[in-house]
């Protein structure tokens, strides 16, 4: 009885996975959330994948702070902080993108996006060319969908947050356990390039420490799935202006993405005028951060953002 009482105890005063402070800012299209990594450097804007948010953009693209970027990580509508009064569509978010440059007085930006975020960040291109630099997409979604929603490994494990709780406490679900569902929903790796990816995310100090980050950004899922379930929503009838982008873009995207399938990678980099893509053979959804190569992945972004970048 007094361990079940603990127990109960632990679960009302411990939050596992609360959502960190961000800044604010009230624009002409709405309020909207965000972080602003580093004093000093060009500005690239992270545009957020689904259950992500503003810790999530900074968390993807942190490796360019070491290229001498700052890194400016909003929540997109309906993640945390950021209603999704503040906007709905890919273009009402992308008008709020750029209402937030105003607010923040940061004339232009590079794009770094990833998976659910490339729609919203092809069309702020397109509709606000004056305002950005170049774009890079990992993994980006550019086609139409009814039926896919962004993929949800963990919550599998997870379903509420009293399971959330538990199983932080109890540790009843391993992280051998998590890398599994993951790689089950974002990969088509056969059973032993499964078992190679798992090996590595565990046992690599630098993989195991990004994995571990990642899934913090999902929680609590009640902050995030509003921002999820639109994005589903806004896949279903999804028209992109890809053609009428002039900004210079990389497509990157890997050949055995469980996710977004790698035709959406090719797609992007068929219509986008102009557009470079850098194919990553072998790679899965989330292969850029966490493959053994993420490192040579990571240059080829850092080094197409340096060589546009304003001087």
């Amino acid at each position: 009885m007094v361990v079940v009482l603990l127990l109960a105890t632990a679960l009302i005063l411990w939050e596992p996975g609360s959502v960190p402070e961000f800044g604010r800012a009230e624009t002409a299209r709405g309020p909207i959330a965000y972080d602003l990594d580093g004093t000093d450097g060009p500005v690239v804007l992270s545009v957020h994948a689904g259950l992500g948010g503003a810790d999530q953009g900074r968390l993807f693209a942190r490796f360019l702070r070491r290229e001498g970027f700052r890194v400016l990580s909003p929540s997109r509508p309906g993640y945390p902080g950021t209603p999704l009064s503040s906007g709905r569509t890919v273009e009402e978010q992308a008008d709020l993108l750029a209402a937030l440059l105003d607010t923040l007085r940061i004339a232009r930006v590079g794009v770094f996006t990833a998976s659910a975020g490339a729609p919203v960040a092809y069309t702020f291109a397109a509709r606000h060319p004056d305002r950005v630099w170049a774009v890079v997409a990992v993994a980006g979604v550019s086609t139409a969908n009814p039926d896919w929603a962004p993929s949800n490994p963990v919550r599998r494990f997870f379903v509420d947050k009293v399971v959330q709780k538990i199983a932080y406490l109890t540790g009843a679900v391993s992280l051998d356990t998590i890398v599994t569902g993951t790689l089950d929903a974002t990969s088509l790796f056969t059973a032993d390039e499964k078992a190679r990816r798992q090996d590595h995310i565990v046992n690599d100090p630098g993989a195991r420490e990004f994995f571990t980050a990642m899934v913090e950004t999902t929680f609590p899922y009640e902050k995030r799935m509003p921002g999820t379930r639109n994005d589903a929503l806004q896949r279903a009838s999804l028209a992109l202006p890809l053609r009428g982008m002039t900004t210079p873009t990389l497509v990157m995207h890997g050949s055995a993405d469980g996710d977004v399938p790698f035709h959406d990678g090719q797609n992007a980099a068929a219509l986008i005028p102009g557009a470079r893509h850098h194919w990553m053979p072998g790679e899965d959804h989330l292969g850029f951060w966490l493959s053994p190569h993420a490192t040579d992945h990571q240059r080829v972004a850092a080094d197409f953002l340096t060589a546009h970048a304003p001087r």
